[in-house]
């Protein structure tokens, strides 16, 4: 593991092609991170999200992303993503679908180095008839009929976490999400934090520590997941998620913004 600054972790971790997870479910989005990856210019990317929102309407917007792994996408709370729904209706960006839980269990087969992910699932559902992905098998012991699909092992997943201390080691607190597991499977594995500290103080029975070990990269990157927000550093800012909608629908005011506020944006 090895402290960098934002820019250096994304030049040395993420590249052209990779397979990439930006996690965090409704809270600690790692958007700074995702901006970067913007104002670096990746292309050729396959991009995985338990829930694609803004930042990805953004990444897919700029041209970045071939493929989305995914099992629900909108602007929370609004509508829809204006520049993911343009790409698809145009045939520029493959989708694959599953659902919240399958998902999960794909990124758990992952961490534990499976090649697949077994679990009750998709029964009754119409969902196996679009994705080849999902398969059944029968329990060897039971009978019984079980969902499968491939694990989710990224080239390289990027999450944001409130703060790191003098070691490397990550400290995520509030909802956690799935991000231990996205790092846990993910071949490479880089943290933006709020703060380094010299202590993380007293624990919580909802906080998660990830082992400098499993990192290869840890970025200072202060309110870098605003929009979203950071349990105990700053709220969620709903009025840019509100706006996010009239921004997106058109594609000249969506560069426009991006120009501006991400491109132009100080580091």
């Amino acid at each position: 593991m090895e402290f960098l600054t934002l820019h250096d972790a994304i030049a040395r971790y993420v590249k052209d092609g990779d397979q990439l997870a930006l996690e965090g479910f409704t809270h600690l989005v790692p958007y700074a991170a995702g901006h970067e990856i913007i104002r670096q210019g990746r292309r050729d990317l396959t991009l995985v999200r338990m829930t694609p929102d803004l930042i990805y309407d953004q990444m897919i917007g700029m041209g970045m992303a071939r493929k989305l792994i995914f099992s629900w996408c909108g602007n929370p709370g609004v509508g829809s993503l204006y520049r993911l729904r343009e790409a698809i209706e145009r045939g520029a960006l493959e989708i694959v679908e599953f659902s919240h839980g399958a998902m999960a269990q794909a990124y758990e087969a992952g961490a534990a180095g499976l090649p697949c992910a077994i679990f009750r699932g998709y029964s009754g559902t119409d969902l196996p008839a679009v994705n080849p992905d999902i398969r059944f098998i029968r329990c060897p012991f039971t009978g019984e009929e079980l969902a499968c699909i491939p694990s989710l092992r990224p080239d390289v997943t990027v999450i944001h976490a409130q703060r790191a201390d003098r070691e490397g080691n990550v400290w995520i607190e509030g909802i956690v999400g799935i991000q231990k597991e996205a790092v846990l499977a993910a071949r490479r594995a880089v943290a933006t934090v709020e703060e380094i500290v010299d202590d993380f103080g007293p624990r919580h029975s909802n906080a998660v520590i990830l082992p400098h070990w499993t990192l290869n990269a840890v970025a200072v990157a202060p309110r870098g997941a605003h929009p979203s927000y950071a349990h105990g550093y700053y709220a969620r800012d709903n009025p840019y998620y509100i706006a996010w909608d009239a921004i997106s629908r058109d594609r000249d005011t969506f560069h426009a913004w991006i120009q501006k506020n991400v491109l132009e944006a100080a580091q």
